[in-house]
């Protein structure tokens, strides 16, 4: 029986827009993201989108992304592994990062501090199979894929490419649409997460679960997740 999605051919596809300087809405299990490989890109994706010169680029990594370039001790990689690994989680690794890493190198000033602070870089981790797969790419080219999630500032993640504002889709060289995305009962995107200082930057989807592990295994204590009205 032929699958509804061709997670690897479209992977690749979307990863050739990106290499050539384009632009990708692409699907993870915690909401769409709109994503570049260059400063034009991420430029014009910051934009349209009204981001405030305060918001930071992710990077779409995975676990080899991450540990070659994020500077972590070893309580804050098996911290990593428990959350991505043992208990099969998305989280948005943040963590000093080596800066002088091939990947970050070819990255000019800008879009280099549009991307990190104080020397920490967030990582999308674990994200579904689109996500593992174009990211694999990632990093054997040796080539970052930054971003945000696909909306208007203020405007919520978006779990289905039809919820996607149109203005942010007419940028987009090509829109990856592999329907609702898991994690949409959260209404919210990754849970950011310090893994050296444990600091909580967003408390996002299954941040509940994140600090359920961090409780039970390495003995800390998350605060709960602040109250909405």
């Amino acid at each position: 029986m032929a699958r509804l999605f061709d997670v690897e051919g479209d992977a690749a596809r979307a990863f050739t827009v990106l290499e050539q300087g384009g632009i990708a809405i692409m699907p993870n299990s915690i909401g769409y993201s709109i994503v570049g490989g260059s400063g034009a890109s991420l430029r014009r994706i910051f934009e349209t989108k009204k981001r405030a010169a305060s918001k930071r680029n992710a990077m779409v990594g995975n676990h080899a992304i991450h540990a070659e370039l994020h500077d972590c001790g070893t309580r804050g990689r098996e911290i990593v592994t428990a959350i991505t690994g043992d208990y099969d989680l998305p989280l948005g690794c943040l963590a000093p990062c080596r800066m002088d890493h091939p990947m970050l190198r070819p990255l000019d000033a800008e879009t280099l501090e549009a991307s990190t602070r104080d020397a920490t870089l967030v990582i999308l981790l674990n994200a579904g199979r689109f996500h593992e797969a174009i990211t694999r790419m990632s990093h054997r080219a040796r080539f970052p894929l930054l971003g945000s999630s696909a909306n208007l500032t203020l405007g919520g993640t978006k779990f289905r490419v039809e919820d996607i504002e149109p203005e942010i889709l007419a940028i987009a060289d090509v829109v990856i649409d592999h329907g609702l995305q898991r994690y949409h009962p959260y209404g919210a995107s990754s849970t950011l997460l310090n893994v050296e200082t444990l600091e909580v930057v967003r408390f996002g989807a299954c941040y509940e679960d994140i600090a359920y592990i961090l409780k039970r295994h390495f003995g800390v204590t998350l605060p709960p997740r602040p109250r909405v009205g």
